[in-house]
């Protein structure tokens, strides 16, 4: 056991003083006096069960205050510190929300499917850092990296198309997972990075900022959605929305060639279940190992001491009643 608060233990003097001073009114305070030629009557009849009762309050009363002071010290024992494997990397997703990320070939849609398979993920790597940014026309960090997991999962829910100009910035959207990444000293960084179209707009070239991430250990994961050949659409029509087929079009080269160059790898998702698949994959390569000093785990014991008081103080108050009620 040891205390939080040890410099509180000094005031345990205050009840040793309070004692002192109780026994010192008690021999000063004494009762007249008779002198006999021999005690042995009194001595035979041995002292009252009352005359030695009376002081039972005060004793109660000091252990009382002594339990506090303890209590006050904040008293708790730990665990030993061992050491311990725990598995933790930096992950950021990097998520197209290209308008084009509405089509219907998964279920709902491919935004919807790739933002509750991605939660799944989070949910699976409790001891990960992970982090949001979104791209379309240009690119921007929806969550840093955190281990706050209702956080991260709220902010990946709210990802929507329509945030931010349309298109397909892949570069820029890479090249922001990478910067969120510079200062992390993770055993491994990755990124995860998602798209259904070609790279049409955007400052930084794809490959650019595939060398950028190469430069900084981060490892690239991406994956195209989309099915092959042709896809459900919703189009905007004077009747309403209609369901138009539109051809799917993903650079599978550019793609490769990013995972490649980042020693990561790529990945064609054409439905949800394919996609989940790709997820549990990537979580399965994805374990670094590391061995940290776990943290010493305390255990309150001020409670202890603060209930041991009380029942002194309860005793103090029902010796007291049964001392005026005895004759």
């Amino acid at each position: 056991m040891n205390f939080e608060y040890p410099a509180l233990l000094w005031l345990l003097i205050l009840p040793l003083l309070l004692a002192g001073l109780y026994l010192y009114r008690e021999l000063a305070e004494r009762r007249p006096h008779l002198r006999v030629p021999s005690a042995a009557p009194w001595l035979q009849g041995g002292r009252s069960f009352k005359a030695v009762l009376r002081h039972l309050p005060m004793v109660l009363r000091t252990a009382a205050l002594c339990l506090i002071i303890v209590a006050l010290a904040r008293p708790r024992s730990t665990t030993e510190v061992e050491k311990r494997d725990t598995e933790g990397i930096d992950i950021m997703f990097a998520m197209d929300v290209s308008t084009s990320m509405l089509a219907r070939d998964f279920t709902p849609d491919r935004i919807s499917a790739a933002k509750d398979i991605a939660i799944e993920f989070i949910a699976q790597r409790p001891t990960d850092r992970m982090g949001i940014v979104v791209f379309a026309g240009e690119s921007y960090t929806q969550c840093p990296l955190t281990t706050d997991r209702a956080t991260l999962i709220n902010l990946m829910k709210e990802v929507q198309t329509d945030l931010i100009e349309d298109g397909t910035a892949i570069g820029n959207g890479l090249a922001t997972a990478v910067a969120r990444m510079m200062d992390s000293d993770a055993p491994s960084r990755v990124v995860i990075l998602l798209t259904d179209g070609v790279n049409n707009s955007g400052e930084v070239a794809p490959q650019t900022a595939a060398e950028i991430a190469k430069t900084y250990g981060v490892r690239v994961y991406t994956i195209g959605v989309g099915a092959n050949g042709m896809a459900p659409y919703p189009v905007m029509t004077p009747w309403g929305v209609e369901m138009q087929q539109v051809q799917v079009e993903i650079d599978e080269e550019l793609l490769k060639g990013i995972s490649e160059t980042t020693g990561g790898r790529y990945f064609r998702a054409t439905d949800n279940t394919k996609l989940a698949e790709i997820y549990s994959e990537i979580n399965k390569m994805e374990k670094a190992r590391t061995t940290v000093d776990s943290f010493p785990v305390y255990k309150e014991l001020f409670g202890r001491f603060g209930v041991a008081a009380l029942i002194c103080l309860l005793l103090e108050l029902l010796v007291g009643l049964l001392l005026r009620r005895m004759p």
